[in-house]
């Protein structure tokens, strides 16, 4: 009898401590959702930013590759040369396989002018001019030994879409001999 006595006085709760399980867990509870939060949202900002690296790349990649295939149709085949009419030239430029539709060439010899060209090398969008200046002209006014500078924008998008595109990323590169 003793035992069943000491039993019911301790299983009873005392009226001070009542909610204080409620309240603990849903501060453990608040604690650990914020936490949550904080990380989910700390993980797509990483996302984002790597993926704009990524993207910066592609743009960097397209406009080296715009800048090249220049480079390689001005030395190989003198194709943008001031002095060489245009029905000379030789075969039909390209570059990654595709067809370069060049604008700008001038009908009699000019001095300077700017050819420009655009192309998709892997989908991605590649903008390239071209100024050439004569023997006796001046390119660049800080350095006149400077004849040609071609100028190529890569982008990370497709060339329809760069001027629409919210997450278009442009990146450049210049070419001065």
């Amino acid at each position: 009898m003793n035992l069943r006595l000491l039993r019911t006085k301790n299983s009873k709760l005392k009226t001070e401590s009542r909610g204080f399980t409620l309240l603990l867990s849903a501060l453990i509870a608040s604690v650990v959702l914020a936490l949550g939060v904080s990380i989910f949202e700390i993980t797509l900002k990483q996302i984002s930013l790597s993926s704009m690296g990524r993207d910066s790349q592609f743009a960097f990649y397209a406009a080296d590759t715009g800048a090249e295939c220049a480079l390689y149709w001005d030395i190989r085949w003198n194709y943008f040369a001031t002095t060489t009419p245009a029905n000379v030239i030789p075969p039909q430029p390209q570059c990654a396989t595709l067809p370069l539709n060049a604008s700008g060439r001038p009908t009699s010899p000019t001095d300077p002018y700017t050819m420009m060209f655009s192309f998709e090398p892997a989908g991605k969008c590649a903008q390239v001019s071209i100024k050439k200046c004569a023997t006796n002209g001046v390119c660049d006014s800080q350095n006149p030994q400077i004849r040609t500078i071609i100028h190529a924008d890569g982008f990370n998008t497709d060339c329809a879409s760069v001027s629409t595109s919210p997450r278009a990323i442009q990146r450049s590169v210049e070419l001065h001999y």
